[in-house]
């Protein structure tokens, strides 16, 4: 089993945060979001993963090593490939040819997911989906009377479907999936001037690839501020009262849980939670927190922060507020 995560995107909506940091490699309560993915999908995998394959842009060997780390992390062996111009999610899983061998999974890296189902790796396709009560701003699947999907549908203006596709696919035969989007390269089968995976789906269905969905409980999408800040609140809602490490130092503070709290944490008359990820070396004086995301190295004072991401290395000194501050900035008031 091989997995293929795209990841090349430049992560407008989530600026000013990835201007320092590839969008997946943000952390959500304390753990790269595309670590928790890697996580997810190995466990719900039956046989072990031999290969992920990362398509990043040119985002430096720092980042390509914390990659690799991640797939060791999850008893893979890493590969880093580029996508240098962005031409579409056909062309950015086309760009990991070497690893579209076997059994495949492909997964876009700003989705996490709960799932409580063994993936069957006997059928010839699985796409994840999760029910959305607004189909119209979603790609949909379309399913016969046996359960097999029977048309792509992208954002319909009526109603065909509320199976949303959420960015999660295997294939048995990860040959064909490369054969069916090299197609589309060699004939400039594009849309919007991009090569588009749902085309490349289309041609196999067609061709008697019998597709099948697996719905998923809950799917927390990392796209912007708000989304990384609520996915952050679902998953620490999910683990429930984490362990405070033996590093933090508070001083009349108190930590109303579920939180996470990295290493080395300074707490003074401080109320931090529920819903807070704080990171190492971060130092929160004289300020109430909930709801929010607060990066490593990071100090706030004299504040109350509800629904705010803030960077690594920043600093915010003033009044109650919702904000979303970036790497290295300061705040002072």
């Amino acid at each position: 089993m091989n997995i293929i995560i795209p990841m090349a995107g430049m992560g407008t909506r989530m600026r000013p945060h990835t201007l320092t940091v590839p969008k997946p490699l943000l952390a959500v309560a304390g753990k790269p979001i595309i670590q928790r993915l890697c996580e997810d999908i190995v466990d719900v995998c039956e046989e072990p993963v031999q290969e992920i394959g990362f398509i990043i842009g040119d985002f430096g060997s720092k980042v390509e090593e914390q990659l690799l780390d991640i797939a060791e992390k999850a008893g893979a062996k890493g590969k880093i490939y580029y996508q240098k111009e962005a031409l579409g999610t056909g062309h950015a899983v086309l760009c990991a040819a070497p690893s579209l061998r076997g059994k495949t999974i492909v997964a876009f890296a700003d989705t996490l997911f709960r799932a409580d189902f063994v993936l069957d790796e006997k059928q010839d396709g699985i796409i994840w989906t999760h029910r959305v009560e607004d189909p119209s701003a979603f790609g949909v699947v379309k399913t016969d009377e046996g359960g097999f999907i029977s048309g792509f549908v992208e954002k319909p203006k009526e109603f065909v479907s509320n199976q949303a596709i959420i960015g999660i696919y295997y294939f048995k035969s990860g040959e064909m999936l490369h054969d069916e989007l090299q197609f589309l390269v060699d004939n400039n089968v594009v849309k919007n001037g991009e090569y588009q995976l749902t085309d490349a789906l289309e041609n196999m269905r067609r061709k008697g690839v019998r597709f099948v969905t697996r719905d998923v409980q809950e799917w927390m999408d990392c796209g912007n501020k708000n989304a990384t800040v609520d996915t952050n609140r679902k998953v620490l809602a999910f683990s429930g009262k984490t362990d405070l490490p033996v590093t933090l130092k508070t001083e009349n503070s108190v930590v109303i849980q579920p939180c996470h709290v990295g290493e080395n944490v300074i707490l003074k008359n401080a109320v931090i939670g529920p819903y807070v990820s704080l990171g190492s070396n971060s130092r929160i004086e004289n300020s109430v927190i909930s709801n929010s995301i607060i990066g490593e190295s990071s100090t706030i004072r004299f504040t109350v922060l509800d629904n705010t991401m803030v960077g690594n290395f920043a600093l915010w000194e003033g009044k109650p507020v919702e904000l979303s501050l970036g790497d290295y900035s300061q705040i002072k008031s």
